[in-house]
């Protein structure tokens, strides 16, 4: 067993492979699915082609969009044995690998170079391609996606948006693009896990509305062009694609765009979110297709993007409380831990009550969006709560800590900072 492990490409598949050895599968009768993942963690670790290499040319695949439902109860809190595994390994990983990291990712503002390839590992991309293309998407996953952010979220919020950001932008194109999008992008994600890619959502406007935007798009001769400017665009200057939101023709659409020289880029250092390198890009007349079909639904799009900074809020809250009792069970004060004063053990209660009622409310939305069922109204709703909850337990976990939330000896300032990321952006990723 020590001998498999020495040869493991990264944590994820080490991971995987541990798992593997363990009589417990047969049990669960899980065999099947972490030999899939075994192979996926070894195909990916053979597939590196450098930045020049890179090329995206239309092939010949069938599209491949995702059913639009799925036979499954509405609303079903328990997770399937897939599910269960997906969310351990990456609370495992998150535990392990990210919370380690984050707290120089932020002091450095810089998205830790070594994480591309714990992602390469972790086969996190291949959870967003079809099965056609090597990946394990088979029907629509949303409720897993979620999961897997929350999961991950509990380690770091800031990096964990990072490590989202191409897996998002190949659910979008899985999702919602056409034969022409889909065909010269997935096959060369599926190939080249060197390819990064990210969205250009957010405006520099008062009380940003997604519905109102200022970029614009016009076609001339079949080809569409974008002006404006977008900004807190995560690891913007390292991307190869982004998803632009822009205006054609009166109507928000979204369009696929390529780095080239006709893109400004400059970083622009936020509040949060330092460890994704946020930046602003201009664009000036530059190229670009147009995302999806006539079916193609913005209002979704936006929902579903939401959805994933609200699951990134629930772990990310999960991690400030879990931090919270830890350090009041072990703070002593006038004798005795200050998790036996009132005014803590309520406001630590709180939080768990407000965790739940995020996490409820954020797996209806997505549940009714799995099962192709409206949820525009519970996405929405979820945002008002996650917004507003996931800020007050940052304040109240900087609160608990007294002077030691203040500095940066203790990780609750800094996650007291990216939740405010929730109630600011809007979409960004994508479920």
């Amino acid at each position: 067993m020590s001998n498999m492990m020495n040869k493991a490409q990264g944590f994820g598949l080490s991971l995987i492979t541990k798992i593997a050895g363990s009589e417990v599968l047969d049990q669960l009768k899980l065999r099947k699915f972490v030999e899939k993942s075994l192979y996926q963690g070894s195909k990916t670790g053979f597939k590196v082609l450098t930045k020049t290499q890179k090329a995206f040319k239309p092939q010949p695949i069938d599209k491949q969009r995702l059913p639009n439902q799925i036979n499954k109860n509405l609303f079903d809190l328990g997770l399937t044995e897939e599910q269960q595994m997906t969310c351990d390994a990456m609370s495992q990983f998150a535990e392990e690998v990210l919370y380690s990291l984050a707290h120089d990712a932020d002091h450095n503002a810089q998205f830790p170079e070594e994480l591309w390839q714990h992602l390469v590992d972790l086969g996190l991309n291949y959870y967003a391609l079809p099965e056609a293309l090597g990946g394990v998407a088979s029907e629509q996953n949303i409720v897993s996606n979620i999961l897997i952010a929350e999961s991950l979220a509990k380690g770091d919020f800031s990096l964990t948006s990072g490590l989202l950001s191409t897996f998002s932008v190949i659910n979008a194109i899985t999702r919602w693009g056409s034969t022409q999008v889909q065909s010269m992008y997935l096959p060369c994600f599926a190939e080249d896990t060197d390819i990064t890619a990210t969205f250009a959502f957010q405006e520099a406007t008062p009380a940003f509305n997604p519905f109102q935007l200022k970029t614009t798009a016009t076609e001339q001769n079949g080809q569409f062009f974008i002006n404006g400017e977008k900004t807190l665009v995560i690891l913007g200057d390292t991307a190869d694609v982004f998803l632009v939101s822009a205006e054609l023709n009166g109507k928000p659409d979204i369009f696929v765009v390529q780095c080239n020289e006709t893109l400004s880029i400059k970083a622009n250092p936020a509040m949060g979110l330092k460890a994704t390198e946020t930046a602003t890009l201009q664009f000036n007349q530059t190229p670009a297709l147009r995302l999806g079909d006539t079916d193609f639904d913005y209002t979704a799009f936006v929902d579903l993007g939401n959805l994933m900074w609200c699951a990134m809020a629930v772990g990310t809250c999960e991690a400030i409380k879990a931090y919270c009792i830890k350090y009041a069970n072990e703070r002593t004060a006038f004798g005795e831990p200050i998790s036996h004063r009132q005014s803590v053990a309520f406001m630590i209660a709180d939080m768990a009550i407000e965790i739940d009622a995020m996490r409820m409310l954020v797996l209806n939305a997505a549940s009714l969006a799995e099962a192709g069922k409206p949820f525009h109204r519970e996405a929405y709703l979820a945002r008002i709560l996650c917004a507003e909850k996931s800020m007050k337990m940052g304040t109240d976990g900087v609160q608990i800590l007294g002077g030691h939330g203040f500095t940066k000896e203790h990780p609750v300032e800094r996650w007291y900072r990216d939740l405010r990321a929730t109630a600011i952006l809007h979409s960004g990723l994508h479920a």
